[in-house]
């Protein structure tokens, strides 16, 4: 029998409601260090504790030049109504 060729994915940590509420914190600081917990109701998975993923960075004047001016007049009257219905 050959030996599998990946890694298998680790599953993750199944808390009772109970003990999470007991233990929030410490269970806090696991996800925050990269773990995923399922939170279980009378042994039965219910929700799932993930890490955020950082939001990127915003890059602030990237249509710098892109835009004339025209597009900050009024709009005409006909194309007003179209968007108000």
């Amino acid at each position: 029998m050959q030996k599998p060729t990946h890694a298998t994915p680790v599953s993750p940590a199944v808390v009772n409601v109970q003990e999470a509420k007991t233990h929030l914190s410490a269970l806090l600081a696991r996800v925050a260090a990269g773990e995923e917990i399922l939170l279980a109701r009378n042994g039965k998975p219910c929700a799932r504790l993930l890490p955020l993923q950082p939001k990127p960075r915003r890059q602030l004047g990237f249509m710098r030049g892109r835009v004339d001016a025209s597009f900050f007049e009024p709009l005409p009257e006909n194309e007003l109504g179209a968007w108000e219905g």
